[in-house]
């Protein structure tokens, strides 16, 4: 399977090393000097036992064009770069092409083929004017809910932190040829990669730590265990997940865990700098559109209030401009 990977960073660079090492034909789009390091050396992936492992893709290139159609593409850019790409990506698709929207946060295809009464209904925060909507036929899209943490730690070396689960899933809830074809080349390159009938669920699983979690640590330069350990953050955390909850379960979500539950998760992952806070450390844009705009904007739509959520919002937004210089 021809595979492009679009956003070979942390996650998009250990995922294509992965499947490369289970014998898929890997295409790398990536930029500046981690990208002139991979075409150079290959992508070094390192893991917290000191293992190292060097893999060589196919071809690593800035240029879609020059990358021609695959069967398949993965997107792992960060939600607020892809409206510059998705005009640029058609170059990456054929007539049966695939597309994979492995992203933190609601998605812009959230009530694309959802078959509620918001059915096709564009979220502003996630798809600001429609411009991703219209380079992307929904037909293509497969959702995918990312658990693995990674960071780049020098260009073209990457290291894993924790986790190997893609949570694969259709728009339209059916079980596919294509879901099961991917899930089974994710799980010969070591990694689980369940397909769900219920993607909006697991969407919001993942979201609902994202959404309290991220900009908190944003707010307070905390590692997710000092978050957790301090009663106080711990109570907004949680304070949030409610608010959220109320949101999603508007939508017809169900929790199949307890806010506890969830956050237990984080525990369980440490001393470690979300990805929102290593944003603003290295003063680059953040994904709190995807991870609580959006949230904000369906809690508009359904009537709920979500006070806090609205505040937290307000704030880790202007972070976000004066951070950027904007």
């Amino acid at each position: 399977m021809r595979i492009c990977i679009v956003g070979a960073g942390a996650i998009g660079g250990w995922l294509g090393a992965k499947l490369m090492q289970a014998g898929a034909e890997i295409t790398l789009i990536a930029r500046g000097a981690h990208l002139a390091a991979i075409q150079t050396h290959g992508v070094t992936i390192v893991y917290g036992d000191g293992r190292r492992e060097i893999v060589h893709p196919t071809l690593a290139t800035d240029d879609m064009t020059v990358a021609g159609p695959h069967d398949m593409v993965i997107v792992t850019v960060k939600a607020h770069s892809l409206t510059q790409l998705v005009a640029p990506m058609r170059a990456l698709y054929g007539p049966d092409t695939a597309v994979v929207f492995a992203q933190n946060g609601i998605p812009w295809w959230y009530f694309f083929r959802h078959g509620g009464p918001y059915e096709g209904r564009r979220i502003e925060a996630v798809d600001p004017g429609g411009v991703i909507a219209a380079h992307t036929e929904i037909e293509r899209v497969i959702g995918c809910v990312v658990y693995p943490a990674a960071i780049i730690e020098q260009p073209g070396v990457i290291r894993h932190i924790e986790g190997n689960r893609f949570t694969l899933g259709e728009p339209d809830g059916s079980r596919s040829e294509r879901t099961r074809r991917l899930s089974q080349l994710l799980a010969a390159a070591g990694l689980r990669a369940p397909v769900k009938t219920d993607i909006r669920n697991e969407i919001w699983l993942k979201l609902w730590g994202n959404l309290s979690l991220n900009p908190i640590s944003a707010l307070t330069r905390a590692t997710l265990d000092r978050i957790i350990a301090d009663q106080g953050t711990y109570t907004l955390a949680a304070t949030m997940m409610a608010e959220a909850q109320q949101v999603a379960e508007a939508l017809g979500v169900r929790f199949l865990v307890s806010i506890e539950q969830r956050l237990q998760m984080a525990v369980e992952i440490g001393a470690h700098k979300t990805s929102m806070l290593q944003d603003i450390e290295a003063k680059r844009p953040t994904e709190i559109d995807a991870l609580l705009g959006a949230v904000v904007e369906l809690a508009d739509l359904t009537g709920v209030p979500a006070p806090t959520l609205r505040s937290i919002y307000a704030v880790t937004s202007l972070l976000d401009r004066v951070n950027c210089g904007s």
